[in-house]
């Protein structure tokens, strides 16, 4: 699908390769494969025990008490982890409205504005996470469920998840630096 994007985005790297961001980009990058493998088999063993659930509920008649609660946690924490790889593909949904009618220097300045409204509610969202994180550690949260499990483990995944998000974000806010020194 082409939009008015298509240059300003070839025209910029989701890993710098020189500076002093280079070698941080380059460790995010694989950072982000390996959380995509792993997101995605946890997306597919969400799907196995949701089936799971639902042929032992139809055919068994046997009621379930932990399968909605661990695809939750194995969904959240993959929509989580994985935000971060597609935060350095600008994979995440946009209004491309105003960009078609931006010229490219107008849109690179757009985006590194966004980059940085985006950064600055992420590192807190992250900020709050941890604090969330650490609660229920701390305090032993469980869900309110029957098989209630610990709270610390969705919480550490948005935690974690939401931070890779921030150190994304600031990769590719150095790297636009970079770039305007450079040029």
């Amino acid at each position: 699908m082409a939009h008015g994007l298509d240059e300003v985005e070839a025209a910029l790297p989701t890993v710098p390769v020189g500076g002093a961001v280079g070698p941080a980009g380059r460790a995010l990058e694989y950072v982000n494969r390996l959380v995509v493998i792993v997101s995605s088999v946890a997306l597919v063993a969400a799907s196995f025990v949701l089936t799971y659930s639902v042929v032992v509920r139809y055919f068994l008649r046997i009621s379930t008490d932990w399968q909605d609660e661990t695809s939750v946690f194995l969904i959240v924490g993959a929509v989580f982890m994985s935000a971060a790889a597609v935060q350095a593909r600008r994979g995440h949904v946009g209004i491309e409205a105003i960009a078609v009618l931006l010229s490219n220097r107008a849109n690179k300045v757009r985006l590194f504005v966004v980059d940085i409204v985006s950064f600055a509610f992420c590192a807190y969202f992250s900020w709050k996470s941890w604090t969330l994180l650490h609660e229920a550690w701390v305090d032993d949260y469980h869900s309110g469920s029957t098989w209630g499990p610990p709270l610390w483990i969705p919480y550490s995944l948005m935690a974690v998840g939401m931070t890779l998000l921030s150190i994304q974000i600031l990769v590719q806010i150095a790297a636009a630096f970079e770039r305007d020194k450079s040029s």
